[in-house]
């Protein structure tokens, strides 16, 4: 993972240069007037003077420097560029880089001026951009029911009787409709505004009441109306939706609340959104990366299937400029890494030596149920693990025909694997190791070994196969292995 997430962090490097934003905003003007090019921003904030600031903005979850202006003795500056910056949510940022002063918008012209005073950081006057007009509008209004509701939470805390807690929430009620209407007048006023596109990106539905359909109450519609419109009015293509606050958790939410676990579920979801941004120059890349790193080491099991989609659908077909030469070849690597062991899938052959120096194959060994167990006897974790399988497979998983094969995954120190086996009494599982002979005819012969194939990385690395040896589950944990089996004999 480490090097995903430096591609993460390259990402974001590169997206604080200039791009041009496609997206045109709502404006009073004639049809003489030309779109201006660049950005000339003048600042001009007290006190500070003779130093640099900076000019920052949101970029997913993180916070990225985009600009910055050396600031004359009259407090004087400009943000300037021959390319203008994505619109979104910017703030300056102090000579320090530690404090953001105050926020604004970026707009299509970007052709404004601001005059601000840190001792006063709500205050900053902007002059020059219809965006940042409403904007500010909005903020002020926001502040004052703002301030207006959390004096209703503060007496709702303390109201003694049933009709005074009643008529507080309707009064809370009643100023989040005002805001609703305030917002909903703006999308309705300016629907190609920055701040339009704001609350759009904010919003999450609110769930309608259950429906009575023939006589019976519909208990899933709520979930699928808000998952349905969930992304009304957000386009994926559009830069813009990265450079505020709320994007990337609002996505991350989706997929936790409203999107089954199961990558068959996911995949079609990932992939909507991926294609949807294709022509989004910052929101694309950004997506990919999001979920490739998401995927690569899920967190359940068979996740990595959503990993391989996006290789096979992506990378392998050539979206690859992103990444830098480590990256590209880990992705690589785990991709081919994963390819041959998915859940439902056969199980690659396995074709190993065992304790008395015979081939033993995985395909001729007949069980209900085979765990592959590879390990190593100098592994701590597997020196605590191994005897907890060895108990869990007399107390209860040889009763339902399940058999062990235990993989030494090095060659090195044969002695000392006996002499685990024999110390622990594993003596009803088929031990097998890879000589070193053989794994040189493989390299010589440039073959993909049992490591790669079975991905076991990691010791202990687990696969629990089916009786036609197909694979049923990998890389739990013993409780979760035995519970997917207690389940699979309560249906036979």
């Amino acid at each position: 993972m480490k090097h995903l997430f430096i591609i993460v962090g390259l990402i974001f490097c590169l997206s604080a240069s200039a791009q041009k934003n496609k997206v045109a905003k709502e404006k009073k003007t004639t049809s003489t007037q030309q779109v201006t090019k660049g950005r000339n921003i003048p600042i001009t904030i007290t006190p500070y003077k003779n130093c640099w600031i900076y000019l920052g903005s949101y970029f997913g979850k993180n916070k990225v420097l985009a600009d910055s202006t050396w600031l004359n003795e009259n407090s004087q500056g400009v943000f300037k560029g021959d390319e203008k910056l994505t619109g979104g949510i910017y703030f300056v940022v102090s000579p320090t880089k530690k404090l953001i002063e105050f926020e604004f918008l970026m707009d299509e012209e970007q052709h404004f001026s601001i005059t601000a005073d840190t001792s006063k950081r709500d205050n900053a006057i902007i002059k020059g951009s219809l965006d940042n007009d409403l904007f500010s509008a909005y903020s002020k209004v926001t502040a004052v029911k703002g301030k207006q509701m959390q004096d209703i939470k503060t007496r709702l805390a303390s109201a003694t009787n049933k009709e005074d807690s009643l008529s507080l929430k309707n009064e809370y009620i009643a100023l989040e409709k005002d805001l609703d209407d305030y917002r909903a007048n703006i999308i309705k006023k300016y629907p190609n505004s920055l701040l339009t596109l704001l609350f759009n990106v904010m919003n999450r539905p609110q769930a309608p009441e259950i429906p009575i359909i023939d006589g019976k109450p519909d208990s899933a519609y709520p979930f699928r109306f808000i998952k349905e419109h969930y992304w009304d009015n957000v386009n994926f293509y559009d830069n813009r939706i990265l450079r505020t606050p709320f994007f990337d958790n609002k996505l991350d939410d989706y997929f936790k609340l409203y999107i089954s676990p199961e990558a068959d579920s996911i995949i079609p979801e990932v992939k909507y959104m991926l294609l949807s941004a294709r022509t989004g120059k910052e929101i694309f890349p950004y997506l990919l990366i999001k979920f490739t790193n998401k995927y690569v080491k899920p967190e359940y099991m068979g996740q990595d299937k959503v990993f391989l989609y996006l290789f096979n659908e992506f990378y392998a077909k050539g979206d690859t400029i992103y990444l830098d030469p480590a990256s590209r070849k880990m992705i690589f690597e785990r991709a081919y890494s994963l390819m041959a062991n998915q859940i439902g899938e056969p199980a690659p052959p396995l074709v190993l030596t065992d304790t008395a120096g015979n081939t033993k194959s995985l395909y001729d060994i007949d069980a209900n149920y085979t765990l592959i167990v590879f390990w190593d006897p100098h592994c701590g974790h597997c020196k605590h693990e191994i005897p907890r399988i060895d108990s869990m497979y007399h107390a209860k998983w040889k009763a339902i025909g399940m058999k062990i094969v235990g993989v030494y995954i090095y060659n090195d120190n044969v002695p000392d694997w006996k002499k685990f086996i024999t110390e622990k009494n594993l003596v009803e599982w088929t031990h097998i190791y890879q000589t070193k002979e053989a794994r040189d005819e493989e390299i010589k012969n440039n073959v993909a070994g049992y490591k790669q194939l079975y991905d076991a990385r990691v010791t202990p690395t687990l696969f629990l196969l089916d009786n036609k040896k197909q694979i049923i589950a990998k890389q739990l944990t013993i409780e979760q292995f035995d519970n997917i089996l207690t389940e699979k004999n309560k249906k036979k």
